[in-house]
């Protein structure tokens, strides 16, 4: 306001000097005019800001993570294995009735026992112990048999490795009952034949520590085998596969495996061993995988072999299929216990001769949507002293031992359906054509096998389960030593389980349901139909 009061009296004043210069002249006095001005500074106020929720922007970018997950090998040719405490991998929940006594009887003088113990268990450890025993009689005089055995597996796991042990025992009891009863007449005691066997076996395996890059999985065992008439078999094999990783995709590989075997029949022993080591390359990549191995061995007699193990494997994913190729040289022992856990006929006598077996083979693996695995394989087969058997020219009740050199072509296809835990439908079939033999026929080799299965679970409490075996092609020699053709196997079996309560079912197993009367073996028929069942305890 003060500003404005001494502007207005400078304005009067010169207004006043105009008009006085423009009359008279006056002179003026002098004066002095003070002008005072106050002045207060104001800072702005800076608007105030402001502040609202949000969400940080969203990270669109994509990381790149890197895994080294060790090799997984699938198999679609599944075959189903029974429930038993054997089968049972780490779990370290708690079951409801880990354990469990099963018994039961029927026809054929049958007498069924199973017993399974699982409740042997630790946070990284477990053992599991199966004891199974049946028996039965035919209508044959002398047709009977009797299947007795326990088994013991013990694993522990450990942060860096598996360890595993087992131990089994076993005794079998058979009648050779294959000769002409119109033409000879022998007691029980003359045919009967026994085998006992015991094993005991142990190995580790480190491939859970993916970090390391040597990997090894040490396996050894040795058994016991004995049979009426003298004869006794004592043999150990060791098995110690190594990989030492050059890189994720590339590793350097071993396999060294050896076994030695003593055969005694009466004052005779026989050794049979042999030796093999197999250096090669490893390769695994994101679709595709596969080995190279080349096996040095020294077999019995002091003969060499050179045995390739040849695969790779693509997988296809666009088509969830994997074709696998390769060509794959093995050695067998053929043992006293191999060859009579094949056929428990067999003449105690036999030569013993190891077995060079080479496949050539071509197959595809895959899936069709969630429920469907199937798998196709075509193989050629080279056999050097396949062992193969032949009904004696005397009474007809034991087996000799034939050795051939074999060429062959087969064809195998297998599939399965599967629903969750409703029911499953699986189905194997596999024809071999033997084109070449230094014998008339490959004896006793059936030349078709087809077997198939379906599980369904009808309630919660009712499981059935149907089975279906098929043999054709089977070459012997009658009593007149003509060369014929088994009529084929064809075996049709049920079985079903009931649960009355938690701890108790009932169960019932039908065998041989068509009442075939085949010859496996020639001579010797088989069971009719038979039928037992009884009750399950868990505990």
């Amino acid at each position: 306001m003060r500003i404005r009061h001494g502007l207005i009296l400078v304005s009067l004043m010169s207004a006043t000097m105009v008009h006085a210069q423009r009359g008279a002249d006056t002179v003026l006095k002098g004066s002095t005019i003070e002008v005072t001005q106050s002045y207060k500074p104001k800072v702005k106020q800076a608007p105030k800001p402001e502040w609202k929720p949000a969400m940080p922007a969203v990270d669109t970018s994509r990381p790149r993570l890197n895994f080294d997950v060790p090799q997984q090998t699938l198999y679609y040719a599944y075959n189903s294995t029974p429930l038993r405490p054997l089968a049972l991998g780490k779990n370290t929940g708690e079951q409801a009735y880990p354990n469990y006594v099963k018994l039961g009887g029927g026809n054929l003088s049958t007498i069924y026992g199973e017993a399974g113990i699982g409740s042997i268990r630790g946070k990284d450890h477990e053992t599991a112990i199966h004891l199974h025993h049946i028996s039965q009689k035919g209508q044959i005089v002398n047709q009977r048999s009797s299947l007795s055995g326990a088994d013991a597996a013990f694993a522990m796991h450990k942060p860096a490795e598996d360890w595993h042990a087992g131990l089994s025992a076993a005794h079998n009891r058979y009648s050779y009952y294959g000769y002409d009863h119109m033409l000879y007449n022998y007691e029980q005691e003359d045919v009967r034949q026994a085998y006992t066997s015991v094993r005991i076996s142990a190995g580790m395996d480190n491939n859970k520590d993916t970090s390391s890059e040597l990997s090894y999985a040490p396996d050894i065992s040795a058994s016991y085998y004995a049979a009426r008439h003298n004869t006794s078999e004592i043999s150990a094999m060791l098995h110690v596969p190594v990989t030492y990783k050059l890189n994720k995709s590339l590793g350097l590989h071993i396999d060294l495996s050896g076994a030695v075997a003593s055969y005694k029949a009466d004052t005779i022993t026989t050794p049979n061993n042999y030796v093999i080591a197999a250096p090669g390359l490893k390769l695994n990549t994101k679709n595709f995988s596969g080995h190279a191995l080349v096996g040095f061995g020294l077999g019995k007699g002091s003969n060499g072999y050179i045995l390739p193990d040849l695969q790779a494997t693509l997988e296809l994913p666009n088509l969830s299929a994997w074709v696998t190729g390769g060509w794959k040289a093995s050695l067998r022992q053929n043992t006293y216990e191999q060859l009579t856990t094949e056929n428990p006929y067999m003449a105690s006598l036999y030569p013993v001769v190891q077995t060079r077996r080479d496949e050539i083979f071509l197959q595809v693996q895959g899936g069709g949507g969630d429920h469907f695995a199937y798998s196709a394989k075509a193989s050629w087969w080279n056999y050097a002293g396949l062992p193969t058997f032949l009904n004696d020219t005397g009474d007809q009740k034991t087996f000799r031992l034939i050795y051939q050199d074999v060429q062959a072509i087969s064809a195998q296809v297998s599939g399965r359906y599967f629903v969750a835990r409703h029911w499953s439908a699986g189905l194997t079939a596999e024809l071999f054509s033997f084109y070449s033999s230094t014998d008339l026929h490959v004896w006793h080799e059936p030349t078709t096998r087809i077997t198939a299965d379906v599980t369904y679970d009808v309630t919660k409490k009712l499981h059935t389960s149907l089975g279906f075996c098929f043999l054709g092609g089977i070459h012997a020699r009658d009593a007149q030593y003509n060369a014929i053709v088994l009529n084929p196997v064809t075996d049709l079996n049920i079985n079903g389980e009931y649960q009355i309560l938690p701890r108790l079912s009932a169960f019932l197993q039908v065998n041989n349901l068509l009442n075939n009367k085949y010859q496996r073996w020639y001579g010797y028929q088989v069971y009719g139909i038979n039928i037992y069942g009884g009750l399950r305890l868990k505990f």
